[in-house]
């Protein structure tokens, strides 16, 4: 029976997986690339012209290499995508702020959840690759590993803890994804937006022009505003889950 080759990023790939911190194997020719000199040029590439235009014969030409050298260390342009997640990634934890040792674990899960939006930030155009595979390697592990421990060790069930780091995990890949999406240009029109929303009929829209003050808010605030909304809900699951039932008795029968 014919083996399939496992898709880049899955489970099987991860598993099988050489050593690559040479560059892979060394074939005829030219001499063997850095593995991470390739990659972290990848991450530049895909920041400046975005996953759809990134091609292989592009990253040969910012390296000063051939394709044919490139692929002596990497398969396919979907590998390298692989490994520029997994490269972000890595840059999680230098915007992770200090947090005290008696900060709670509501605090160092939106510290988390809230570094790992900052480092979107610095890559907009990768954030679109996130959807193609859940994050499997080294980096991914690591932060996926730290953030359901606190849940953990903070009292929630396996089945929870799982549930609110997919549940946090989504929100921030999702809010991401609005990353350079917004075509304004910036404070300039956000305040013509918040006059054109005073000067709607307040008959017709006293919602809006009450609130025309605040719309729109920036995406940083919007982000931690809904951060810190699923952080005190998982807080109230959690302390909900911890109470004690309490069974009224029977009313005794009545002759």
């Amino acid at each position: 029976m014919r083996q399939t080759v496992p898709r880049p990023g899955s489970p099987r790939w991860w598993q099988g997986r050489p050593d690559r911190d040479n560059g892979g194997g060394q074939g005829p020719g030219r001499p063997a690339m850095p593995a991470e000199r390739v990659i972290a040029a990848a991450v530049e590439l895909v920041d400046e012209v975005g996953p759809v235009d990134f091609s292989m014969r592009l990253l040969a030409q910012r390296l000063q290499s051939s394709t044919a050298t490139l692929y002596r260390h990497f398969a396919s342009k979907d590998e390298i995508f692989v490994h520029v997640v997994e490269h972000v990634l890595g840059q999680v934890p230098r915007h992770l702020t200090d947090t005290a040792e008696t900060a709670t674990w509501q605090e160092r899960l939106f510290a988390i959840a809230d570094a790992l939006f900052r480092t979107l930030r610095e890559h907009p155009t990768v954030v679109s690759l996130f959807n193609r595979h859940i994050p499997l390697g080294p980096h991914g592990l690591a932060g996926r590993e730290t953030a359901i421990g606190i849940m953990l060790s903070s009292g929630f069930s396996p089945e929870a803890a799982a549930k609110a780091y997919t549940a946090v995990a989504h929100y921030v890949i999702g809010f991401a994804s609005q990353l350079g999406a917004h075509g304004n240009d910036g404070p300039a029109e956000d305040q013509d937006i918040r006059e054109f929303y005073r000067s709607l009929d307040p008959a017709r829209y006293p919602a809006t022009v009450v609130s025309a003050s605040f719309l729109p808010s920036s995406l940083d605030d919007e982000f931690r505003f809904g951060l810190q909304l699923i952080v005190d809900g998982l807080a109230t699951q959690l302390t909900a889950a911890s109470t004690p039932t309490v069974t009224s008795p029977h009313a005794p029968d009545v002759a």
